[in-house]
C-alpha cells in the first residue's frame, strides 16, 4: 500500500518571511517532516528565493519534506490537504500606495489602512474575489481541503468565502490576540505561560473578556487590576496610548495594535485635531513607511537568508502548524479562529465573522460559543460589522452605491468628511483602481 504525504500549498509564498516563519512550524511537526510542499506565487524571482530558503529551513530543522515551486496555482492546489494563503493582490504598488494617496488628498489620512476605513475597503474588494476564485479551484481539485486564510482584511475576505464560496472549509488566522496577550503579560510582569484568558469579538476588534492567572494551588488571580495600574501609575507604553485609553473607557482590552484600533474608531485621527494625534502617539502613514523600509531592506535581507543567516528555527506563535497537527493527531489544541457567526456571539448578526476560541482535533475546528458579549463592546464591534458587511454586498451586487455606504458608515471616514466628499472619493480610487476591481456600476 502507498501512504500519501500530506501535502500543503503555500499560496503567496514569495512573500518569503512570512513563508520562513509558517514553513519552520510546519516542518517541526513529526507529522509533517517528509510533507509535500507546494509553494506556488506569481513572482518567479520571489519564488525562488523562498525555494531556497525553505531548503534551508529544512536543512535546519532535519526535515526531509518534497519541495514543489510553480506559478501554476492550480498545479499547487491539485490534491492539496491544506492550503494557506498569504497574498497581497495589487502588492504595495499600485495597491497600497493608492489607498493612501488618493484618500489623503481629500484630507483622510490612515495609519494601516488594510482592515477597516476607505482602505480596508479597497483592498477587501481587490482581495476578496481572488480568495474566492482559490476556493472554487480547490472545490474542483481538493474539496476536502482546509484553507488557512491569512489575509487582510480578514473578515471581508472570510465573508465573502463563505458567502460565495461556503463548501470550502476555511477558517481565519491572525496572531493578534496571543501577541497582545504576550504584550500584556510584559506589561503587567507576569510570565505569559502563567496566564490564560477568554477572548473574542471581531478580527483586530477581539476584547479579552477574562485575563487571569492561575495559581500553583489551583486558584486564579484576576490579572485586570494590574492592567488598571499601568494605567493609573503612567507607566502605559508610548506605542501603545490608544489601546490602554479604550480600556479607561470601555473597560476591556482589545487585542490589535494601538496604530491599527486608531483607524477603527472615530475618535483619534482628526485632521484639525493635531493634539490629538501627538497625545496618543497616532503614527499616520505607519504601513507606507513600514513597506518602503522593508523593500529598501529586501535585497539585504534576500541575501542574508540566501546565506542562512538569522535561520534559528523555533516554533512561533502563529495558529497554521498547531491546527494542521491537531487535525493529523487528534491531540486537541485551542485557537481563536475567525469563522461565520452561527449564535457564538448571541449579541452580534447571525452570519457575521466573529473571532471566538475554537478547540481543534481529528474532528476539525470547533468554535466556543460565547452567549453575550458586553453591550458596549457589542455596539462598537457593529460599527465595523456594518462595513464589513456592506463591502461583500458590493461584490455580490456590483452596485457602487454599496460601497459608498459602506464608506459612509466607516467610524474614521464618517468623522472626517461629508457624504457627498465619500461619494467623490470613492469614485476617484474606484478609477484609480482600475484593472484590479470587479465591475462596479
Amino acid at each position: 500500500m502507498t501512504l500519501k504525504a500530506t501535502k500543503i500549498a503555500l499560496i503567496g509564498a514569495g512573500s518569503t518571511v512570512f513563508m520562513k516563519n509558517l514553513l519552520g512550524d510546519l516542518l517541526q511537526v513529526e507529522k509533517l517532516r517528509n510533507a509535500h510542499i507546494a509553494l506556488m506565487d506569481i513572482d518567479p524571482h520571489r519564488l525562488e528565493t523562498s525555494q531556497l530558503v525553505a531548503g534551508k529551513i529544512a536543512e535546519a530543522v532535519g526535515a526531509s519534506p518534497t519541495f514543489e515551486a510553480t506559478t501554476d496555482r492550480r498545479r499547487a492546489l491539485d490534491g492539496a490537504d491544506y492550503v494557506i494563503t498569504m497574498i497581497q493582490v495589487a502588492g504595495y504598488k499600485p495597491g497600497t500606495v493608492t489607498d493612501f494617496e488618493v484618500p489623503k488628498r481629500h484630507g483622510l489620512r490612515q495609519t494601516i489602512g488594510d482592515t477597516l476605513g476607505i482602505g480596508g475597503i479597497m483592498r477587501g474588494l481587490r482581495t476578496a474575489p481572488v480568495l474566492v476564485d482559490i476556493a472554487k479551484d480547490m472545490r474542483e481539485l481538493c474539496p476536502n481541503a482546509l484553507m488557512l486564510q491569512y489575509v487582510n482584511p480578514m473578515a471581508i475576505n472570510c465573508l465573502a468565502l463563505n458567502r460565495f464560496a461556503p463548501e470550502v472549509r476555511t477558517v481565519g488566522l491572525c496572531h493578534s490576540v496571543q501577541g497582545t496577550a504576550k504584550e500584556l503579560a510584559e506589561d503587567i510582569g507576569v510570565p505569559i505561560d502563567e496566564i490564560r484568558y477568554r477572548c473574542a469579538g471581531i478580527n483586530h476588534m477581539a476584547f479579552y473578556l477574562s485575563f487571569e492567572r492561575l495559581l500553583p494551588d489551583g486558584r486564579t488571580e484576576d490579572l485586570y487590576p494590574r492592567i488598571r495600574s499601568v494605567l493609573d501609575t503612567g507607566k502605559v507604553p508610548d506605542w501603545n496610548r490608544v489601546r490602554y485609553e479604550v480600556f479607561k473607557h470601555f473597560g476591556h482590552f482589545v487585542t490589535e495594535s494601538s496604530e491599527h484600533f486608531a483607524e477603527y474608531v472615530p475618535w483619534f485621527i482628526k485632521r484639525h485635531r493635531p493634539d490629538l494625534i501627538e497625545q496618543f502617539n497616532i503614527p499616520l502613514d505607519e504601513y507606507i513607511r513600514r513597506c518602503e523600509k522593508q523593500i529598501g531592506e529586501w535585497g539585504q535581507q534576500e541575501q542574508a537568508l540566501l546565506a542562512g543567516e538569522g535561520l534559528k528555527i523555533c516554533r512561533s506563535h502563529e495558529y497554521a502548524s498547531q491546527i494542521i497537527e491537531a487535525e493529523l493527531t487528534g491531540k486537541p489544541t485551542l485557537i481563536n479562529g475567525n469563522v461565520m457567526n452561527t449564535g457564538l456571539i448571541a449579541n452580534l448578526p447571525e452570519g457575521a465573522c466573529v473571532e471566538v476560541p475554537c478547540v481543534v482535533d481529528h474532528n476539525g475546528i470547533q468554535p466556543t460559543r460565547i452567549g453575550n458579549l458586553p453591550v458596549g463592546l457589542a455596539a462598537l464591534m457593529q460599527t465595523n460589522i456594518n462595513v464589513q458587511t456592506l463591502t461583500v454586498e458590493a461584490l455580490a451586487s456590483g452596485r457602487r452605491e454599496h460601497v459608498k455606504q459602506a464608506a459612509m458608515l466607516d467610524p474614521h471616514t464618517a468623522a472626517e468628511l461629508s457624504l457627498d466628499e465619500i461619494d467623490t472619493l470613492v469614485d476617484e480610487l474606484i478609477e484609480a483602481h482600475q484593472g484590479w476591481l470587479p465591475h462596479l456600476g
